[in-house]
């Protein structure tokens, strides 16, 4: 794909990123269940922080772009570089990790993870924008260009500590505020918790390695090396 098509395209998913991220940020106060955007706000959600990474990582690629376009190459080296590392332990498997669990659940029982209270609130196409829209993204994303991967320990390491800061912080809030995140969690023991939060972790590792598979059917093994 050509650089200018590439920068059009990162610079356009960067502003709808950006939209539906504010979207979600400027639903009405008064009308929000007394359930909902508790203590830590949205900030708590994983979709919320996804939005966020979604539009830091088509910014930097917007970035690269435009410094590939001017031929400023050493700075641009050092943008993919980062742009790269974003997409392959963040980007594509929180996005796939999102889509996938969120509507997987949603079909077994939506008032463990989207409260039917929420359809008073949030509207269908920011629902879709924030859980459906989020993988077709990720995956034109390895269609339009190659990314190296990291060493698959480092990949690997910087997931699971993203993934240990998260659990952490969800942790942290139930400990404040003696309400889990996500009504699924209430039905677990504490071991059985564990096992979920271990589960999950398995599960988001696979799509980090599923991404790192497209990427060299896709592009071929050599731009890949490590």
């Amino acid at each position: 794909m050509e650089i200018s098509t590439l920068a059009t395209y990162h610079c356009l998913a960067f502003v709808w990123y950006f939209f539906v991220a504010y979207s979600i940020s400027h639903v009405k106060t008064e009308e929000r269940p007394s359930e909902v955007f508790l203590y830590g706000g949205q900030w708590k959600y994983l979709t919320v922080l996804n939005l966020i990474l979604q539009a830091v990582f088509y910014g930097v690629s917007f970035l690269a772009d435009v410094l590939r376009l001017i031929k400023k190459l050493r700075c641009a080296k050092c943008v993919i570089s980062s742009r790269d590392l974003l997409f392959s332990v963040l980007a594509f498997p929180v996005s796939t990790f999102v889509c996938i669990s969120f509507w997987t659940l949603y079909t077994y029982n939506r008032e463990l993870v989207y409260p039917k209270s929420l359809d008073g609130v949030i509207p269908l196409w920011l629902n879709h924008a924030m859980h459906t829209a989020v993988l077709p993204f990720a995956l034109l994303e390895i269609l339009a260009l190659p990314h190296r991967y990291p060493a698959k320990k480092k990949g690997l390491i910087l997931l699971g500590f993203v993934a240990f800061l998260y659990i952490s912080w969800v942790l942290w809030i139930y400990s404040v505020t003696g309400e889990w995140v996500y009504p699924l969690f209430a039905l677990f023991s504490p071991p059985g918790l564990a096992a979920f939060f271990a589960g999950s972790l398995a599960i988001i590792v696979s799509f980090y390695n599923f991404g790192e598979f497209l990427n060299r059917m896709i592009w071929g093994q050599s731009k890949f090396s490590s």
